[in-house]
């Protein structure tokens, strides 16, 4: 049997803008959450998540949202990285319930994990086309923080 470890790549914080509700559908409460820019810093890899993205969420029926966010980043080098990030975010009613208020919340408190998909251009960050990453995160009123890991 071999156990996958894990190797912290990067920390990564964005901005939000006010969310964009779409509306209950068949399949749960959508909405659309902007993505502003923000730092990105780690061993791996240093730059800047860019502007102009979107997470495009659904929360479902049993309370979980899911995350579905297409962004990129210009590593400290100037390279453009694309990055599509899909996970899901719960907790007890009552966490959640404060999240949404706007409240700070301790990320402990409640589950945020999502699976991170790079698209590099061949060269010094093509590393990044070749593995498979995890995050977790937390959320704030009008930010994001990101914690990203390769498995090895």
């Amino acid at each position: 049997m071999i156990k996958p470890e894990l190797e912290f790549v990067y920390e990564a914080g964005g901005d939000l803008g006010e969310p964009i509700p779409i509306g209950e559908t068949p399949d749960g409460t959508r909405r659309i959450i902007p993505i502003f820019s923000g730092p990105v810093e780690g061993p791996k890899i240093k730059g800047e998540l860019l502007g102009n993205a979107a997470d495009w969420q659904l929360t479902r029926h049993d309370g979980v949202t899911v995350a579905d966010a297409i962004y990129a980043m210009r590593t400290d080098d100037g390279v453009v990285i694309q990055i599509r990030n899909r996970g899901l975010r719960h907790g007890p009613p009552e966490v959640m319930k404060r999240l949404m208020a706007g409240e700070e919340v301790d990320p402990a408190e409640y589950y945020f994990r999502t699976i991170p998909e790079f698209i590099a251009p061949v060269g010094k960050y093509d590393w990044l086309n070749k593995s498979v990453f995890v995050c977790a995160g937390a959320r704030y009123k009008l930010g994001i923080k990101l914690w990203v890991w390769r498995v090895i």
